[in-house]
């Protein structure tokens, strides 16, 4: 038998000790008066008139000193020293002695007082069993050393680990932050359907499914429902957003995920223009209520959100830091400009505009930001409005920061002849093997033959928060998809 294994035996002696005594190990329901937070800030309070106060809590610390048992108690809101004196509550103190472990969920009712050493106590009259652990947990100073293990076991590693559990609650504020800038903007939060006839919005590999009860095969939408908010702006909502579940069936990288969270907006009689003002005070404040900061270290850069946002021109920007002028570059040319720089790249579906994709790639790893890259040519951006000044180009833009496109938005497509071509072109590229080329949608044509008003939409993912936080994305998943182990 495994030292695990032994641990593990004697906890269920344990657990069939509170069984023999008519206690449920695992009841419903705890009646704690406090929360520990709770409990340290009126301490002064609670403690001069000898309140009784119940709190609840695991078992993170125990150590016995002859007739005293002291515990830790931690709720996910603080922590708090119980203290069990046999000469005044033997009978709990003996059965606390007999049946719990580090693990175990407690409540314990007692008066608060400070011991010499000054640590703020409960005195404990009395305690319950609320969940007997079976498992041990990991030494609190070793914790979980393997980073699969850390993953596989992320509830442990959170309750261990302080970065990854303010790591935790920062995220929910970068969405709640994202939320209420765009509600205080005038937009209205809306859902869309996740399972779709064809899938659109985005350049990408999707997951396919069956739906049994219509018998046909869905997709799981690899956008924030762009194709389906565009159609409320058809149906004269000004401004819309949501935030979302989507899912790409793509490699994994420190940048990309499978299924993470993304939010998208569209604001109809706006542009690109008006995009990127909006965009750039959405970043600032978001930032500022989620770190409380403008000032981030991302990979080697130094960013300051605060500084003023820089332009920079995708063909431009290109031959700049390659030499290479895309507009004028035949497929060879390209390729050898990646051999030179050692660019890797997957030659499946492989194109010229993969081929300058990749290229950008490379360049956008040396920029810093912030700023925002604009004159993206036509070919690649199938759902932007062509810039009235050079049809070459599109009325795009994207946040640069920490040396990657951070979101992207642009004056949307409203010509539905114009979007015809365009994925009549998309589907070709499919035909050829891209299949992450989009696919054509004949209902979102006809929607924009019923007339779209001129709209800037917008889309940020989760990627945002972890350049942020200067983390693989990954790393800032609370659960990411594992592979079972075998």
């Amino acid at each position: 038998m495994s030292n695990l294994d032994e641990i593990r035996q004697a906890r269920l002696n344990k657990l069939q000790i509170l069984k023999d005594r008519g206690i449920n190990p695992y009841p419903a329901v705890s009646y704690p008066t406090h929360t520990i937070a709770q409990l340290a800030a009126s301490f002064v309070d609670l403690e001069t008139v000898k309140t009784e106060v119940t709190a609840a809590g695991r078992v993170m610390s125990l150590r016995s000193q002859g007739g005293l048992i002291f515990f830790d108690l931690f709720d996910g809101t603080g922590r708090f020293q119980v203290l069990l004196k046999k000469d005044t509550a033997e009978e709990a103190f003996t059965f606390f002695d007999q049946t719990v472990d580090i693990g175990d969920f407690v409540e314990a009712t007692g008066t608060l007082f400070v011991t010499k050493r000054g640590q703020q106590t409960i005195e404990a009259t009395s305690w319950n069993m609320l969940s007997k652990s079976l498992q041990p947990l990991p030494e609190k100073w070793a914790g979980l050393q393997d980073a699969d293990e850390k993953f596989r076991k992320r509830y442990l590693d959170i309750l261990f680990n302080d970065d990854v559990r303010d790591m935790i609650v920062k995220k929910a504020k970068f969405w709640q932050s994202i939320r209420t800038f765009l509600v205080n903007e005038g937009f209205l939060e809306v859902e869309t359907p996740v399972l779709e006839n064809t899938t659109g919005g985005a350049d990408a590999r999707p997951f396919g499914t069956h739906h049994n009860a219509l018998d046909i095969d869905v997709y799981l939408r690899i956008s924030a429902g762009e194709l389906w908010q565009k159609k409320l702006m058809v149906a004269g909502f000004p401004k819309v957003f949501e935030i979302g579940r989507i899912f790409r069936n793509e490699g994994i990288s420190p940048e990309h995920l499978q299924d993470y969270t993304q939010m998208e907006f569209y604001w109809g009689y706006a542009d690109y223009k008006k995009g990127m003002d909006l965009v750039e005070r959405m970043y600032k404040y978001v930032a500022q209520e989620t770190f409380g900061t403008l000032e981030f270290k991302i990979g080697n850069f130094d960013v300051n959100l605060g500084n003023p946002w820089e332009i920079f021109d995708y063909t431009e920007t290109i031959k700049k830091i390659t030499g290479v002028d895309i507009k004028a570059a035949e497929l060879s040319d390209i390729e050898a400009a990646l051999k030179k720089f050692d660019i890797k790249y997957d030659t499946k579906g492989w194109n010229r505009l993969r081929a300058i994709d990749s290229l950008w790639k490379y360049c956008r790893k040396q920029i810093g930001g912030p700023g925002f890259l604009v004159g993206i040519p036509t070919e690649l951006s199938p759902l932007a409005k062509t810039d009235e000044s050079d049809t070459s180009i599109v009325q795009q833009f994207q946040p640069l920061i920490g040396g990657s496109e951070l979101g992207k938005g642009y004056s949307e497509l409203n010509d539905p002849i114009d979007q015809a071509e365009r994925f009549a072109t998309q589907a070709k590229l499919r035909e050829a093997g891209d299949d992450e080329a989009q696919m054509y949608d004949h209902e979102f044509v006809e929607a924009l033959e019923h007339g779209m008003p001129p709209t800037c939409g917008f889309g940020l993912s989760e990627r945002v928060f972890a350049f942020l936080s200067n983390k693989p994305a990954r790393e800032t998943q609370i659960f990411p998809l594992m592979r079972p182990r075998e």
